[in-house]
C-alpha cells in the first residue's frame, strides 16, 4: 500500500487529512509485518500507528494496556467512527468480558484493548489460540523493562505471547518515556530484528517552573491564592491518596471547584471524573499518578505537583497531558527538600526486603500455596508478594502450577540460590534517577533541555520557556491572613472513616485528624508510648467538634468504646470524658474474649482481619438491642476492628453503630 492508497482510507475511516512522516514510516513498516518500537512524545498520535493498520488487517489487533481510562476513551472514539472495538478489564463483570472473548474468537473485532494482567487468566490464554490475530500492540511498552519507571511483572507476560506468534505477524510497542536503557532493554526482549523510531521530546509550548518551599503550608497557600488565576483547567498532582482528600477539601473551603481522583475510588467514580475532566467541569483535578496517563485531552493548561516524582521520566510523563494543542501550558513543580523522603520510601520499598524473599521461599518449601495463602503465611502486602513471586519465578526458584482451577506456587527443587545482585543494580539505579530529578529541581539552565538529555534526545535547540531560561521565577508570601485561613480550614476539616458494610448497622463515621500531619499524632504518641498520661483536653475539644459537624444534634442511647490491646485504660478514660460532656450513658461491658496483637503489627488486610475475629462480645446483650450505639477508639487504621466490632453489635440487636476516632492513619495508600 502507497501512502496515497493509506492516507485516502485514513481520510475516509479517520476523518483525519494525513499522516506525520515517522507516523507513515511506522505504519508502513508495521503493514510490511515487521517488528517497531515507537517512542513518541505525548500527543503526537502513537495510537494511530496501530489503529490505522488495525483496520485494514483482517484479523483482530490485540492492544495490551495497563491503563482503564485509555482503554475506554479510545473503545468511544473508535465505536463512534463506525470501527469495532471493545476492551477487555477488571472493572467489567467477568460475563461481560467472556462474551467480549466469545467476539473475538468469531472475528467480530476488529480492536482489542486488553489488560497485561489478563495473561495469567487460563481463559484468556485458551482464546488467544481461538483468534486470528493480525497484529499484537505493547502501549505504555517501558512497563515490561525493569528499568523503566513503572515496571510491571505481568507486562513480562506479554513476552511470552509475542514469542509464539508466526513469522511476519507485526507487532508494535509504543512509549512515550524511554532512556537508552530501557529502549534497548524493550528491544531486546521483543527481539527479531525490531525496528527503533525515536522522536523528539521537545514542548516548545510549556512555561516550566520550580517553586521552593519550606513546609506544606506555604503550598497550600500559594495554590490558595494563585490557582484560579491560572488559565483553563488542569491537575493537579498529590504524593497519596490522603494528599488528595486534603487538597480537594482545602479548595472546596475556598469554593475553588476541584474534586479528588485516586485509585481507592470505584470504577463509576472514576469514569465520572474523567468524563467531568474532558468537559471542564473542574478547575483541576487533584489526583495521584492514577490518572493522567491515557487521559486523550487536548487543552489541559496547567500541570502542578505537589510532590517530587521518583524521576524525570516520570515527571515527563507526567506532564506530558498538559497543552496536546500546542497552545502554552504552565507547568509548575514544588519542592521542600524534605519531599524527598516520599520517593525514597517508594525505591526502597520497591523490591522487599531480602528477608521477605525467603519468608516467601521457606513458605512454598513447605506447601503448595495460593496468593492468598501466600499472603497469610508471609504477612506481606499483596503488591510485595506479587513482585516476590515474579522475581523467583523469573530466577526459577519458584513456579506456577494449576490445581484444578486454583494457581498455586511451589517451590523447585535443586533451583539456584536466590540473586540479589540484580536487585542492588536497580535500586542504585532509581536512586541515581531521584537524585537526577533533583538536579532538575536545582539546574540553573533549560529546564526542557534538561529532560530532553536526561530521555535521550540530543537534538540541537535553544528553549527559552522556563524559570531559569527568561520565565519570571515564582515566589511564596505567605501573610497573617493567609495563615489564619489555613488554620480555621484545619480546625474544621475532619476525615471521614468509610465503614459501611453490607448486612451491618453501623454507618461512616469521622476521625479528628489524621495521625501525621498535625500535633494530634505527636499528643497521641506521649499518652500512648511515652507515659504521657490521658489523652490531652485539646483531642476532646477537636473530637466534639467532629462529632458536632458529622452528627450534628444526634442523640444516641449508649457510647461504647474498643477495648485496648496495649493502652491500658486511655480510651475508656477518654470516652467517659465524651460521655459526660454530650450526657449520653456509657457502657463498659464491650469486652474481649480473647487477647489480640496490636493491628500495626500486620502487613495485609487478611491478617488484620484474622486478629480481631471473634475477639469482642457484649457480656449484657438486652442492654443492645434497639440501641444507637457512639463507638470510641484513639486510632483507626483498616478499619477491621471497628468493623468486626460493627458485626458483634449488629447481630446483639444494635439498630446503629457510629464510629468516631481521635486520628486515621494515612496507611499505604499510593496512588
Amino acid at each position: 500500500m502507497t501512502r496515497q492508497e493509506a492516507e485516502t482510507i485514513l481520510q475516509r475511516t479517520f476523518k483525519l487529512p494525513k499522516f506525520y512522516d515517522e507516523q507513515w514510516l511506522t505504519i508502513d513498516k508495521i503493514l510490511k509485518g515487521e517488528k517497531v518500537l515507537l517512542i513518541e512524545k505525548t500527543g503526537f498520535g502513537k495510537s494511530l500507528c496501530f489503529q490505522f493498520p488495525a483496520t485494514v488487517f483482517n484479523g483482530t489487533t490485540v492492544i495490551f494496556s495497563p491503563l482503564i481510562a485509555l482503554m475506554r476513551d479510545q473503545v468511544k472514539k473508535l465505536t463512534a467512527l463506525g470501527i469495532s472495538a471493545k476492551c477487555i478489564n477488571s472493572e467489567q463483570t467477568s460475563e461481560e468480558n467472556t462474551q467480549i472473548i466469545n467476539e473475538a474468537k468469531q472475528g467480530k473485532i476488529k480492536i482489542l484493548y486488553i489488560a497485561p494482567e489478563r495473561q495469567e487468566n487460563s481463559e484468556w490464554i485458551e482464546a488467544t489460540r481461538q483468534m486470528n490475530l493480525s497484529m499484537v500492540v505493547v502501549d505504555e511498552a517501558h512497563c515490561i523493562s525493569v528499568w523503566g519507571h513503572d515496571f510491571r511483572p505481568t507486562f513480562k507476560r506479554i513476552i511470552n505471547l509475542v514469542k509464539l506468534l508466526p513469522k511476519g505477524l507485526p507487532v508494535l510497542a509504543t512509549t512515550a518515556t524511554a532512556t537508552k536503557r530501557v529502549e534497548l532493554d524493550v528491544a531486546q526482549q521483543i527481539g527479531n530484528n525490531i525496528s527503533t523510531i525515536r522522536g523528539n521530546l521537545m514542548r516548545d509550548n510549556f512555561k516550566l517552573f520550580v517553586v521552593k518551599v519550606s513546609s506544606e503550608d506555604e503550598k497550600l497557600i500559594w495554590l490558595g491564592k494563585n490557582l484560579n488565576n491560572l488559565p483553563g483547567s488542569g491537575i493537579l498532582y498529590t504524593g497519596t491518596r490522603v494528599d488528595t482528600e486534603i487538597y480537594s477539601k482545602w479548595f472546596e473551603n475556598l469554593k475553588i471547584s476541584s474534586t479528588a481522583y485516586n485509585a481507592g475510588l470505584d470504577a463509576d467514580s472514576r469514569i465520572a471524573i474523567e468524563n467531568g475532566l474532558m468537559s471542564n467541569k473542574w478547575k483541576c483535578i487533584i489526583s495521584t499518578n492514577a490518572l493522567g496517563m491515557g487521559i486523550d485531552k487536548p487543552d489541559i493548561r496547567f500541570i502542578i505537583h505537589t510532590q517530587i516524582p521518583q524521576s524525570p521520566i516520570h515527571y515527563y510523563q507526567e506532564i506530558g497531558r498538559a497543552g496536546r494543542d500546542g497552545q502554552p501550558s504552565y507547568i509548575i513543580l514544588f519542592y521542600n527538600p524534605e519531599d524527598r523522603k516520599l520517593p525514597e520510601a517508594f525505591i526502597e520499598g520497591g523490591r522487599p526486603a531480602i528477608k521477605k524473599y525467603e519468608r516467601v521461599i521457606n513458605a512454598v518449601k513447605s506447601e503448595l500455596l495460593g496468593e492468598r495463602d501466600l499472603m497469610k503465611r508471609t504477612n506481606l502486602k499483596q503488591n510485595q508478594i506479587r513482585v516476590i513471586k515474579a522475581d523467583l519465578i523469573e530466577q526459577g526458584i519458584i513456579r506456577e502450577v494449576m490445581i484444578g482451577k486454583s494457581k498455586k506456587f511451589e517451590f523447585v527443587p535443586n533451583s539456584q540460590p536466590l540473586n540479589t545482585e540484580a536487585f542492588e543494580e536497580l535500586r542504585n539505579a532509581k536512586l541515581a534517577d531521584l537524585e537526577n530529578m533533583i538536579a532538575y529541581v536545582e539546574t540553573d539552565k533549560s529546564r526542557m533541555k534538561f529532560l530532553c538529555d536526561y530521555l535521550g534526545d540530543n537534538s540541537n535547540h535553544t528553549f527559552n520557556n522556563c524559570d531559569n531560561t527568561g520565565e519570571k521565577k515564582i515566589t511564596v508570601s505567605v501573610t497573617s491572613e493567609w495563615t489564619k485561613k489555613l488554620q480555621n480550614f484545619r480546625e474544621d476539616y475532619f476525615p471521614e472513616l468509610e465503614v459501611e458494610s453490607k448486612g451491618l448497622n453501623i454507618v461512616n463515621g469521622v476521625a479528628a485528624s489524621y495521625y501525621g500531619v498535625s500535633n494530634v499524632g505527636a499528643a497521641l504518641h506521649r499518652s500512648k508510648y511515652e507515659k504521657g498520661g490521658d489523652f490531652p483536653d485539646f483531642l476532646l475539644k477537636l473530637v466534639l467538634k467532629a462529632y458536632r459537624k458529622k452528627f450534628g444534634q444526634e442523640k444516641f442511647d449508649l457510647i461504647l468504646y474498643v477495648p485496648p490491646t496495649s493502652s491500658g485504660d486511655l480510651v475508656r478514660n477518654f470516652a467517659v470524658k465524651i460521655s459526660q460532656v454530650l450526657k449520653f450513658p456509657i457502657s463498659h461491658n464491650l469486652v474481649k474474649v480473647r487477647q489480640t496483637k496490636e493491628q500495626k503489627v500486620f502487613e495485609n488486610g487478611y491478617l488484620k482481619t484474622d486478629n480481631v475475629r471473634g475477639a469482642f462480645t457484649f457480656s449484657t446483650p438486652n442492654d443492645i438491642k434497639g440501641k444507637s450505639v457512639l463507638l470510641i477508639d484513639d486510632i483507626f487504621d483498616s478499619g477491621a476492628t471497628v468493623k468486626e466490632i460493627g458485626r458483634v453489635l449488629t447481630n446483639f440487636g444494635a439498630v446503629k453503630i457510629a464510629p468516631i476516632v481521635i486520628a486515621r492513619t494515612v496507611g499505604g495508600d499510593i496512588v
